[in-house]
């Protein structure tokens, strides 16, 4: 290994070093909140945003509890849109989603609406 090879070395590990520290410095501890979020998929953001709006004080309670279940390594599956509606439901608490059925037809999404429409006047 050449001198330049060797300093070469030393700046990249100071560089890595000095990313490091800084990457540490940028990552603050977790809310309950940013937990939980980590976990939904499928419109689960969604949910919980609609549902945080309505029940607030509710929400916090579940959120928190969500994120220590996670933590504990007691919940450690993805949670959808849907269950987190279903374990709501189950806590009394009712959250209204809006829901759309699209299909794709001719290059172009078209409404649930507009397909009955057009096979009613076709048929």
């Amino acid at each position: 290994m050449t001198e330049e090879d060797k300093e070469l070395e030393i700046l990249k590990a100071k560089k890595l070093a000095e990313f490091t520290k800084k990457a540490q410095a940028k990552s603050k501890p977790k809310t309950p909140r940013d937990i939980v979020l980590e976990k939904l998929v499928d419109r689960g953001d969604e949910v919980l945003y609609k549902a945080e709006q309505l029940y607030p004080k509710e929400m916090k309670i579940v959120v928190e509890k969500l994120a220590e279940l996670i933590k504990g390594g007691e919940l450690d599956q993805n949670i959808s849109g849907g269950e987190l509606l279903q374990i709501l439901k189950v806590l009394g608490l009712r959250v209204p989603i809006e829901t759309k059925i699209a299909f794709y037809e001719d290059g172009k999404f078209i409404s649930f609406q507009e397909k009955l429409k057009k096979s009613m006047e076709e048929g």
